[in-house]
């Protein structure tokens, strides 16, 4: 998603430093007949972000789950949510 996410700022010209832009997860697992299972990913992104690109950068993030190949390979096995700390700098 990371990835994703990058790729849709810099489409929309907004070019963050790898230091500006990170993620972190969390797995969570539940167990179903004694298997556990990945049921929910959480991220967390932490972005830093050009001044007046906040509009933008907000629109990105709205949409980047839907783009995004993994997250939409695990759509409907696990859930993936996401929150975001903004910065702008």
């Amino acid at each position: 998603m990371l990835g994703t996410l990058n790729g849709a700022l810099e489409a929309r010209e907004i070019v963050l430093d790898p230091d500006a832009i990170q993620a972190s997860l969390e797995g969570h697992n539940e167990v179903r007949e004694r298997i556990p299972v990945l049921t929910r990913i959480h991220v967390k992104y932490r972005l830093r972000i050009p001044p007046g690109s906040r509009e933008v950068v907000d629109r990105a993030l709205a949409r980047h789950v839907d783009k995004c190949p993994t997250a939409q390979t695990l759509k409907g096995a696990v859930e993936v949510t996401w929150e975001a700390d903004i910065s702008e700098a």
